[in-house]
């Protein structure tokens, strides 16, 4: 087959006419779609398939539908309907919107509907012989009616598009966003894309419209008690207790599912979660991250970009300053907090200003074992430091000096680590729903139950999600030293009511808002999880410029 300039294309399996569409909207849009596998839904995509279900109802008589695929031409689709009427066949397509209006106000068939009609009439003519000389294109919204005819350069245009979108299929990089703006809004792929937020790390003027998704509403359920089972029934899981006690809850409702200790799960329930999109986690009875189950995410390009990023020394370096440098300044600004009060102590101010004085040779570190020895000595003045932002009256066995775990010697470092574990489980969700490998990061090294960008990643969000919400309720008397507790000779650990209670503080603070510093809208803590793992991967498609931006004020 050859196409408008006579480059022979190269023959793979059949283009959806639909993505055609895409490809003359936004090139960006297909690849996303066609080549990284990208499939979200939004509100009016439900409204056009409620629309063409209307339409189908019409099909009989002189209306008839066909799916259709042709090898030769390389394209394949559902045609909505075909109309034959004393020899000649008319081809049908149905929009929700409104048509295109000209100078004259006249009505006229927009650029990518009027390719994927043409694309219609060639695989008509290809698949099933006949004759096409026109189509036409209703346009609910307006009810209007637009009229176009097949002609050689209508021909010639579909081979353009075919060409075109074969040779985005190779590619390895995403096409730049569209210089259209407008046509971003209400896009599909807007959360992937990022759009605005590229716009905006380009240097625009306009500040970022909001297009990334409101909250992800699905609930978290943790299921803490030993010996719980968890099955399937229906559509519902199903959580039975050890008592005998059942909850069912939908699935469409659940967006994790978080297993502590030994909790019993089956291999229906497994296979249910990954047909359902629903995030399976395993923390241990000790309160540490075990692992995560997700379907199996085909995006490999993605990876591929990935992995020649972060084999990259020089690049690594320049994110793992930008991570070091975004934690230590989050946590020299909440002991900042601590100066608000009355009387501050020379351990905390002294803390503070040697902080500052190491962030400022993180940009100079020329290498990450250098990195590493910043970071552990901002981490040894901030932990030392900590203790100094504990009330008056909060309770002696809330008391601690530093940081210390495995196993944790103390209450706070007890809440800290199952604090953080919670927190590297989200982050795991977020990788894994992005769809970038968790195993290849670039400041953490391999470790023995957690992957390294998780690891990365993490560290922004620290001080926001875990450290702060703890000391906060160690403050106001949230705790109770005996019940919350378990303690033995060398080791403090939470207890089941701890766990609980830990649980309640965490996906509470998540469901709090944080305005963006340098994107300026607001989002929960459980999208700026996801939003901080799409930036990341800005950072290697040449659209860089606001990952780790998320710094305490």
């Amino acid at each position: 087959m050859m196409n408008a300039t006579n480059t022979p294309i190269q023959q793979s399996e059949p283009i959806n006419v639909s993505a055609l569409n895409a490809l003359i909207y936004c090139p960006r849009l297909f690849y996303l779609q066609e080549v990284e596998g990208v499939r979200e839904t939004t509100a009016d995509m439900y409204a056009g398939q409620r629309l063409h279900a209307e339409v189908a109802k019409e099909v009989g008589g002189e209306w008839q539908q066909w799916v259709l695929e042709n090898a030769e031409l390389g394209l394949r689709g559902r045609v909505d309907a075909l109309k034959t009427h004393a020899g000649t066949t008319v081809l049908y397509e149905h929009k929700k919107g409104r048509s295109r209006r000209d100078e004259q106000d006249e009505p006229q068939a927009w650029e990518n509907d009027l390719i994927q009609l043409l694309a219609y009439a060639c695989l008509v003519e290809a698949d099933l012989g006949l004759t096409v000389t026109e189509g036409r294109i209703r346009y609910h919204a307006d009810e209007v009616t637009v009229t176009v005819a097949l002609t050689t350069a209508g021909r010639e245009a579909v081979q353009a598009a075919l060409h075109q979108a074969r040779q985005l299929q190779t590619a390895t990089q995403r096409p730049p966003i569209t210089p259209h703006r407008h046509r971003c809004n209400g896009c599909s792929a807007a959360a992937v894309c990022l759009p605005e937020e590229t716009r905006l790390a380009q240097g625009a003027n306009a500040p970022a419209l909001r297009l990334f998704p409101e909250d992800d509403e699905r609930m978290i359920i943790h299921v803490t008690e030993a010996g719980t089972r968890v099955g399937k029934s229906g559509d519902q899981i199903k959580i039975t207790k050890r008592d005998g006690t059942i909850k069912y809850l939908p699935s469409r409702q659940i967006g994790q599912l978080v297993l502590h200790g030994y909790v019993q799960i089956s291999t229906q329930t497994l296979y249910f979660c990954a047909e359902q999109d629903i995030g399976l986690h395993y923390i241990s009875g000790g309160g540490r991250y075990q692992g995560s189950l997700r379907p199996y995410d085909p995006q490999i390009q993605r990876r591929l970009r990935q992995y020649q990023a972060l084999t990259q020394p020089d690049r690594c370096l320049t994110l793992a300053r930008q991570l070091v440098t975004c934690r230590g300044q989050s946590q020299r600004k909440f002991l900042m907090r601590g100066k608000r009060s009355a009387t501050t102590s020379e351990t905390l101010n002294k803390a503070i200003d040697q902080m500052q004085r190491l962030l400022k040779q993180v940009p100079q570190a020329q290498s990450l074992a250098t990195l590493l020895g910043l970071e552990g000595n901002l981490a040894a003045l901030y932990f030392g430091a900590l203790p100094e932002l504990l009330s008056e009256t909060a309770a002696a066995d809330f008391h601690f000096a530093g940081r210390n775990r495995r196993p944790p010697k103390d209450r706070f470092n007890a809440m800290l680590g199952f604090g953080y574990a919670l927190l590297l489980k989200d982050v795991m969700n977020a990788i894994l729903a992005v769809g970038l490998e968790p195993a290849l990061g670039f400041y953490h090294q391999p470790h023995r139950q957690a992957s390294p960008l998780a690891l990365d990643l993490m560290e922004i969000f620290r001080v926001p999600l875990v450290d702060m919400p703890i000391m906060a309720a160690i403050n106001r008397h949230q705790w109770d030293a005996d019940n919350d507790f378990e303690i033995t000779s060398d080791r403090v650990w939470l207890s089941d009511s701890g766990r609980r209670k830990l649980i309640g503080l965490y996906e509470q603070r998540k469901a709090e808002t944080w305005k963006h510093p340098v994107i300026q809208y607001s989002l929960t803590y459980r999208r700026l999880i996801e939003l901080e793992v799409r930036l990341l991967e800005k950072e290697w498609t040449n659209e860089g410029g606001l990952f780790a931006q998320l710094v305490l004020r």
